[in-house]
């Protein structure tokens, strides 16, 4: 599968769940499935960033289920998913195509994490509404979009090693 599919596929993860595609980038580096040292997005890689990203996807997970918690496609939280989406992209694109010395793989893998983040943003509001209004109440449609999330990450993830 091309990095860039994979790039676009953790963008759409990103629309879905922020901090949940950073978290699982982060624990690839960690593993060495992205090799990252020696570039600038080699923190992701190191010993604390991923338990890090995972507590902020948790507490994600549980602010989400929250009545009060804002919209995904208020500016703050889309510009969050959007960053972090290109972010997550530029990690998995640039370390399998030489991000030290390939920054424009990088810098394509980044903007197709965007683009995935865009689709997984507007994308995944609306089929959580529908979710939602087929169910009569949001909190299934909010705990299927949970599991959708981890478990394509962890896939984009499991799809890194040995690659």
């Amino acid at each position: 599968m091309s990095v860039y599919v994979l790039a676009l596929f953790i963008g759409i993860i990103a629309g879905l769940r922020a901090m949940t595609a950073p978290a699982a980038v982060s624990w690839a580096a960690y593993a060495g499935w992205l090799p990252l040292a020696g570039t600038s997005l080699a923190f992701l890689g190191f010993k604390a960033t991923p338990y890090i990203f995972t507590v902020l996807a948790v507490v994600e997970l549980i602010t989400d289920q929250l009545p009060e918690t804002p919209s995904r496609k208020v500016p703050m939280q889309f510009g969050a998913r959007v960053i972090l989406g290109g972010l997550s992209g530029a990690a998995i694109s640039g370390a399998h195509g030489g991000l030290a010395g390939g920054w424009i793989v990088g810098a394509l893998g980044a903007v197709v994490g965007v683009v995935g983040a865009v689709i997984g943003t507007v994308g995944g509001a609306s089929v959580r509404a529908a979710m939602a209004r087929t169910f009569g109440r949001d909190a299934p449609a909010a705990l299927i979009e949970d599991v959708v999330a981890v478990v394509g990450a962890a896939l984009i993830v499991v799809s890194l090693h040995g690659f």
